[in-house]
């Protein structure tokens, strides 16, 4: 399998109209994950801090909690989860393939299902929660659903205004004319959603497939998008106390100020694709992506190769209480050594 494919996989390339559906927690009667010996060697797709541990997942509905080691955790399901977030050291959710959202309340030890529907085939990549109550998931193909009640019933909302202007005419066409062709192209012609971030000011900054970059400051119900003179796609983003950092595609990364008004590319010693980063000072970043890749970018747009390994995909990096720099991807999780 191509990391294209795991992308898709995972990361994906691994005033809006809203058409409301709504769904409720009721179980759809998925198969719950396995819990394996080998789990933490297994494809893992993201790493959250969460208290003074650390919550990874990844393949097969894998979760494992880290408290000075790693112990895997059952779940609910065994679809793929592709990301997880925590609120605080308690509440936190996972999304994953099969449109599927789990909860926890108890800092990853136990998990609970809020949503599991393959029948809709397009995974969640990502999700935020703004307090308790309000939330957003996202994915494939414009995949967007909401909460106002800490995920006890999802809203899906489609985000027409992230339409190239030609798709909003086509659509219009199509929806006077036959409503079935109308609802099949609507699922289709969004780009992928791969990764949603509340900024210091409150903002919602959302990237994805062909150029992505749109941000909204009406807690996501409508987004607009930002001067960004790329149309590869962006699987991460990150803020620094100064700047913010978009992501992706071949290498490419772009900084803007906190004004988002104009993107500057950085050049990179690599053309790998970054998945994932972390902020390591004020303006100091680790980047993790494809062929193995760690990167280290300074506070001066400097950076420098901290290791390569090959054979081996990247795509989250996190830091423990102890100051170990956590590295997940195709192979598992490992410390990055100095």
């Amino acid at each position: 399998m191509s990391f294209r494919i795991l992308q898709c996989v995972a990361v994906l390339s691994f005033g809006g109209a809203f058409f409301p559906s709504t769904l409720s927690a009721t179980p759809s009667d998925p198969i719950f994950s396995q819990v394996q010996p080998l789990a933490v060697s297994s494809l893992i797709l993201d790493i959250a801090n969460v208290g003074a541990g650390l919550v990874a997942v990844g393949e097969r509905g894998h979760a494992l909690v880290y408290d000075g080691s790693w112990h895997q955790v059952a779940t609910p399901v065994s679809s793929q989860l592709t990301k997880v977030f925590f609120l605080n050291e308690k509440r936190g959710w996972a999304v994953g393939h099969d449109a599927t959202i789990l909860q926890t309340q108890d800092g990853g030890q136990t998990w609970q299902q809020q949503m599991h529907s393959p029948e809709i085939e397009k995974p969640f990549l990502d999700v935020v929660f703004l307090d308790e109550n309000n939330g957003i998931a996202i994915g494939a193909y414009g995949l967007f659903y909401r909460t106002n009640d800490g995920g006890a019933q999802w809203r899906e909302e489609f985000h027409e205004e992230l339409l190239a202007e030609e798709d909003v005419a086509y659509l219009a066409e199509l929806k006077g004319s036959d409503q079935s062709a109308y609802l099949s192209a609507r699922a289709s012609l969004l780009p992928h959603f791969n990764r949603i971030l509340t900024l210091t000011d409150g903002r919602l900054l959302l990237v994805g497939e062909l150029g992505l970059v749109a941000v909204s400051g009406d807690q996501g119900k409508t987004f607009t998008r930002t001067n960004f003179d790329y149309d590869g796609s962006m699987f991460n983003a990150v803020e620094t106390k100064n700047a913010v950092y978009v992501m992706g595609l071949r290498g490419h990364i772009f900084k803007a100020d906190v004004s988002l008004s104009q993107w500057n590319q950085i050049e990179l010693p690599v053309q790998s694709s970054i998945n994932g980063a972390m902020v390591v000072s004020d303006d100091a970043l680790y980047l993790v992506g494809n062929a193995g890749i760690v990167i280290k970018l300074n506070e001066d747009d400097t950076s420098s190769i901290v290791t390569r390994r090959q054979g081996e995909n990247l795509v989250s990096i996190a830091k423990d209480n102890q100051g170990n720099m956590w590295l997940s991807g195709s192979q598992g999780l490992f410390i990055l050594k100095p």
